[in-house]
């Protein structure tokens, strides 16, 4: 099973952000006391009595505000409700149950998710104000959780309350060995036309609207080429007329399927050509050091010459300039045109993605490379590197120790990926290098 989901919403400036940073143990969200200063969806893991929890913190729901931020935080804190499996309901005792906190709970409860009321500015010792008891007015099946998301008081309770309202969850991780490719990008960009491709059937609805497809679609295949699970990233329900909100909410779904795949499809509509939104997509996919391949879909639409597919090639190349590893293939859902060379594709790069070399072989390689060039000397102090090893894949991850880290320039950690790309591939896999010095524990 995957990891159940706990939403965070309420209000805004109830300390929902502070709250959410507590329970991932890092400051992810930005916390001001300013009304509305999260507005994107934010999401982190928390671990509570062995079990791992996924948390979203939302941007503040004004009920009846016509503003159009107030406007279009409500709509992704609605699009979080319908992701999370539990939601939990923040209210400040110091402002007391309000007209909002009311209009909020209905909204809640339509939802038909377990809700944990969760009770926040709880600071004092000793016993609760008496505001915090207004709150069993809203008649929630679950009682009130009084927290300070400052101090971290009562997260225990709350996090408790979670577990229960989960009931009989299955915080087990089936056994898999599939493949599992998510399928990101823009809204319309073809992820459920080329699944439905792939698949050989019809299984996911396809319509031109952007955000038909409501949930994550896993969808199990077993072909010629191997096993496969396919993620169909969460396209959003049409609720607003905002187009922006389309696009932005996108890359936040793309998280949740980024974080389960072995592989991501990062699909590029040719009609319209590579975007800032596409951009911030395959981001997620690098930053997560997820093996990766460039899907350029409706490849039947565009007219082409001899030039063409170079031309589009490098203006891939110019905006992802930070994934230079990713192949690029050119398909159409429509026709079927070289849907299987994807399989192939996903085949190799997991491959290269989950490749191992000997420690030997490494320093072979680190050797010939700082004879060829030499490691670079600052102020008559020159970098000495003692040797390398591996110490994870997906993404290959090498560890490098030398004598000064800071003298490791990040030019020259980019030639020692390089070297190691033209020996050992590595292709459509990002490489992770942590920079150590002897002896010690820094880490560049």
């Amino acid at each position: 099973m995957s990891k159940p989901i706990i939403a965070i919403v309420g209000r805004p400036n109830v300390g929902k952000s502070t709250l959410f940073n507590k329970l991932i143990g890092e400051r992810r969200s930005i916390v001001e006391d300013v009304p509305g200063v999260t507005r994107d969806r934010i999401y982190g893991e928390t671990e509570w009595t062995g079990r791992q929890f996924i948390v979203i913190d939302t941007g503040g729901i004004e009920p009846k505000s016509d503003d159009i931020i107030l406007s279009q935080m409500k709509f992704q804190a609605q699009v979080a409700i319908e992701d999370a499996d539990v939601i939990v309901f923040m209210c400040d005792v110091r402002t007391g149950l309000t007209a909002n906190d009311r209009d909020i709970a209905i909204m809640l409860k339509k939802s038909g998710k377990p809700i944990v009321p969760c009770i926040n500015k709880c600071d004092s010792v000793g016993s609760l104000p008496y505001e915090f008891y207004e709150f069993y007015e809203l008649g929630f099946d679950c009682e009130p959780i009084a927290v300070s998301s400052v101090h971290g008081s009562g997260t225990g309770d709350l996090l408790d309350a979670c577990v229960n309202a989960l009931g009989e969850w299955d915080y087990t991780e089936e056994e898999d060995d599939s493949i599992k490719v998510a399928v990101i990008g823009k809204p319309n960009a073809g992820k459920s036309s080329i699944i439905n491709r792939m698949l050989g059937q019809t299984r996911l609805i396809v319509s031109d609207i952007a955000g038909t497809t409501r949930d994550a679609v896993d969808s199990p295949l077993e072909n010629e080429f191997g096993k496969y699970t396919l993620i169909d990233t969460a396209g959003i329900r049409r609720q607003s007329k905002i187009n922006d909100n389309i696009e932005k909410y996108s890359v936040l779904r793309a998280h949740m399927a980024v974080e389960r795949a072995d592989v991501c499809l990062i699909m590029i509509d040719a009609s319209v050509g590579i975007t800032e939104q596409d951009e911030k997509i395959a981001g997620i996919a690098h930053d997560s050091g997820k093996a990766s391949i460039i899907i350029v879909n409706k490849w039947d639409s565009v007219e082409k010459d001899n030039s063409t597919v170079n031309e589009f090639t490098q203006r891939i190349r110019e905006h992802l300039s930070y994934m230079p590893y990713a192949p690029i293939l050119f398909v159409s859902a429509k026709t079927g045109q070289r849907i299987d060379n994807i399989f192939e594709r996903i085949n190799y790069v997991h491959g290269q993605a989950t490749l191992r070399i000997s420690t030997g072989m490494l320093n072979d390689v680190l050797g010939e490379a700082t004879m060829r060039v030499q490691p670079p000397t600052d102020k008559g102090k020159r970098l000495k590197i003692y040797y390398m090893t591996q110490i994870s894949v997906a993404p290959p991850t090498f560890v490098i120790f030398c004598n000064n880290a800071e003298l490791f320039h990040f030019s020259y950690q980019r030639y020692i990926e390089n070297c190691l790309r033209e020996t050992f591939g590595f292709s459509g896999t990002p490489i992770k290098l942590i920079i150590r010095e002897r002896g010690g524990d820094n880490d560049k």
